[in-house]
């Protein structure tokens, strides 16, 4: 029987972090130093952590903290370099000229450029990058937030090439004993263990994300059309489908034969060019161009502070006739061009994760490690520095002012931008994964289990043996109060695993479904939809936009809970 008062206790810095930032609004940065002050408290009065541990425990944290802003800094410095270099506006014309009918639009800008993007950079960059594109194309911005939310979920689990698995399970159960104990007790290593993981999360958003890019398009035409139908959604269904088909078939097998890094990353590289090459041949395009209605009849609602059609980006101004107004001199630039830094980025990740002797060249040099902390054995932290993919998208930003003839001001510019977008999660970050390290270290200190064990054991207690159904759940909810699939992984990621455990149901699977959930839970997290009204002029609509996203998200919950009971107890019953 789970101890009331330990329940409670380990339960505090969860519910503190759920009434901070879910009921009152207050910022990641306020929000996780407090979380973490509970956590030693909790630590050091209910399971005698002495100071050394939980010193070592936080100090782990931010090693794992670290690796994650390192990527996460890489991934908007290439961003921020393609806007000013007017890249990213030729990529955007690129799409717009295949159609102007909207939901073509979306299909190619939310679903597969949003992927990408979410591939590429992760963090809830796709929706404050696309969104502004669509406000500059003449979608109305409440609009464009909505669908831009939605659109790209089934690359959320792998975004920012795969950070979310990598350090958020790879991680955090290559520094849990036990975890990784009972994992090679399989034969397998921690590496290979969350390989099966992504698979399983690959195998549950192919099946359930079949529907995806018909749900972005639906949601536009039945919330913001002037009919409010969703027969025009209906009228591209051989559209969204064969766009779901041209995605999810790399992105499976990439998770099949690649592992974790990069099923959204080439996944929505190869769907791009194909669905935008068969568009471009005449088909799958619709019979006659659906478009919002006039602009006289909108909601005061669904425009904020900037005009649709009026918005800026790589200083050129959209115009509001769809035409553009020169604000600098455009750059001649060729498509190829604008593309060639993804695709080095690209072909430089697949490089760096298959050929061996480079692989282990960049495993081994320039680490910061610290092992056993504070003298705490088995507690350590690394930071690798040109392993992770933060190197590569750095190599290829500077690589980039030469290709794109930058000059020292748009340069300038790009890392301004960066440092201004990083500077608020590095706090946030250091803490929230610290206080998951404490939560998880809890257990070194005696012979109490730790939190998270003993709270996984309550959730298996309650909803027996169909926990595998809630499992994604956790997963959203983990997301939704910290912003990140990532944070969920490190959260509740060892939580799964044990639940899974404590019921005898494969625990790939149970965990694999905790990465799905993850994504689940962005379509709703505060920060991401704060983000994504705050770059089209729209701050104060949360709560529509949330209400609105839980459409979505009800079905890819409900969904994935049910493939997970099925993978679990049919279909894989025997794995691990």
């Amino acid at each position: 029987m789970v101890d009331a008062t330990l329940v409670a206790m380990a339960l505090a810095p969860l519910v503190a972090i759920t009434v901070l930032m879910v009921m009152l609004y207050q910022p990641a940065t306020r929000t996780m130093p407090i979380a973490w002050l509970i956590a030693v408290v909790v630590g050091f009065v209910g399971w005698n952590m002495s100071p050394e541990l939980i010193g070592a425990a936080t100090i782990a944290g931010v090693f794992t903290a670290t690796e994650i802003l390192w990527i996460v800094f890489g991934a908007i410095l290439l961003l921020y370099t393609l806007k000013q270099s007017g890249a990213f506006d030729v990529i955007n014309d690129g799409f717009s000229s295949i159609s102007d009918d909207r939901r073509v639009q979306v299909v190619l800008l939310v679903f597969l450029m949003g992927s990408f993007i979410e591939g590429a950079a992760g963090f809830g960059t796709p929706a404050a990058i696309v969104g502004p594109l669509l406000v500059g194309l003449g979608f109305p911005p409440l609009a464009a937030v909505v669908v831009a939310l939605t659109g790209n979920l089934m690359a959320i689990t792998f975004g920012a090439v795969g950070t979310p698995l990598i350090i958020g399970l790879e991680e955090v159960f290559s520094q849990n004993a036990a975890i990784e104990s009972g994992i090679q007790a399989q034969g397998l290593t921690v590496t290979e263990y969350v390989a099966d993981v992504a698979l399983w999360a690959a195998s549950i958003h192919a099946v359930v994300g079949i529907v995806l890019p018909f749900i972005g398009v639906a949601m536009m035409t039945r919330f913001f059309g002037e009919e409010r139908s969703l027969r025009p959604a209906l009228e591209v269904l051989p559209l969204t489908t064969f766009a779901w088909a041209a995605f999810a078939i790399p992105y499976w097998l990439t998770a099949y034969f690649l592992g974790p890094t990069f099923p959204a990353l080439l996944g929505a590289m190869v769907g791009l060019f194909v669905t935008a090459a068969v568009l471009r041949a005449g088909y799958l395009l619709p019979d006659e161009e659906w478009d919002f209605g006039p602009r006289v009849g909108w909601p005061d609602h669904w425009v904020g502070d900037i005009e649709p059609g009026e918005s800026t980006s790589g200083g050129r101004t959209v115009a509001a006739d769809g035409g553009t107004a020169q604000a600098t001199p455009e750059r001649d630039m060729s498509l190829g061009m604008a593309w060639l830094p993804y695709i080095l980025t690209a072909g430089l990740l697949v490089v760096t994760r298959v050929w061996s002797p480079l692989q282990t060249f960049l495993q081994s040099n320039l680490i910061v490690a610290w092992n056993d902390i504070l003298g705490i054995q088995g507690v350590s932290g690394s930071f690798r520095t040109l392993y992770l993919p933060g190197a590569i998208f750095v190599v290829v930003s500077v690589a980039t002012y030469g290709l794109h003839a930058m000059d020292r001001e748009a340069i300038a510019e790009s890392w301004s931008e960066t440092f201004r977008k990083i500077l608020p999660a590095v706090i946030a970050l250091w803490f929230a994964v610290a206080t998951v390290q404490i939560m998880i270290n809890s257990g070194r200190a005696g012979d109490l289990d730790s939190m998270l064990v003993i709270l996984s054991d309550l959730t298996a207690n309650v909803a027996g043996g169909a926990y595998p159904f809630f499992a994604s759940m956790v997963g959203a909810f983990g997301a939704f109060i910290a912003g990140s699939n990532t944070v969920s992984d490190i959260l509740f990621g060892t939580f799964q695993f044990n639940a899974a455990q404590n019921i005898g149901v494969p625990t790939q699977v149970v965990v694999g479904a905790q990465a799905v959930g993850g994504a689940i839970g962005n379509l709703v997290a505060i920060h991401n939809v704060v983000a994504a009204l705050a770059v089209v002029g729209l701050v104060g609509e949360e709560g529509r936009v949330i209400r609105l996203e839980l459409i979505p998200l009800a079905y890819y919950a409900a969904a994935t809970g049910l493939l997970t009971l099925l993978f679990g107890y049919v279909v894989a019953p025997g794995a691990f």
